[in-house]
């Protein structure tokens, strides 16, 4: 199985007071479900962090560049630092996916609308099967919809999508499991 586990910007600065998410512990407790399964079958579990440095936002090494405290992080994992939405953007996460033969990405993450929206977008354009955990991402409140309604907007839009070579599918971590495809 050449799949690996992308874990997006779960970092404190994303869950502070002043920008709750949505389902923020049931998410994070199915991401250290997933990740522990991924780590039982020897695959990749990257956690990815926005790296703000010079910006004076998610500057690296400070506390809201942190992953979150109750996430489960092995030192086989491999962290990644991301520097736009897209973690594909001027990031080692491409080159160290082809070392590793990878061809099928499971997304998790934080937010939903912004990183998880833009990294999906760029792994279906790099030929990546997608396939995105529906209750695996989050985001916060919108002037518009509530962040419910932006991740049931996007699993929609995720699921109705045609992608060039790869494809994406987008199930519950309940489903994916029953599916047999961890």
């Amino acid at each position: 199985m050449n799949k690996a586990l992308l874990i997006i910007d779960m970092q404190k600065g994303s869950f502070a007071e002043a920008t709750p998410r949505f389902d923020a512990d049931g998410v994070v407790n199915r991401i250290n479900k997933l990740s522990s399964l991924f780590r039982k079958m020897k695959l990749p579990v990257v956690f990815i962090q926005h790296d703000g440095s010079g910006t004076g936002e998610f500057e690296k090494h400070t506390w809201e560049w942190e992953l979150l405290d109750n996430l489960e992080i092995e030192p086989s994992d491999m962290l990644i630092d991301k520097y736009a939405n897209d973690v594909f953007y001027n990031s080692k996460l491409e080159s160290n996916l082809e070392k590793l033969n990878i061809t099928e990405l499971i997304v998790t993450g934080c937010a939903t609308d912004f990183c998880v929206e833009s990294t999906i977008q760029s792994a279906l354009t790099k030929d990546f099967h997608v396939t995105v955990i529906s209750d695996g991402h989050t985001t916060g409140e919108r002037p518009h919809l509530t962040s419910k309604q932006v991740i049931e907007h996007y699993n929609w839009v995720w699921e109705h999508m045609m992608p060039t070579k790869g494809k994406v599918v987008v199930l519950s971590l309940k489903d994916a499991i029953e599916q047999g495809l961890f």
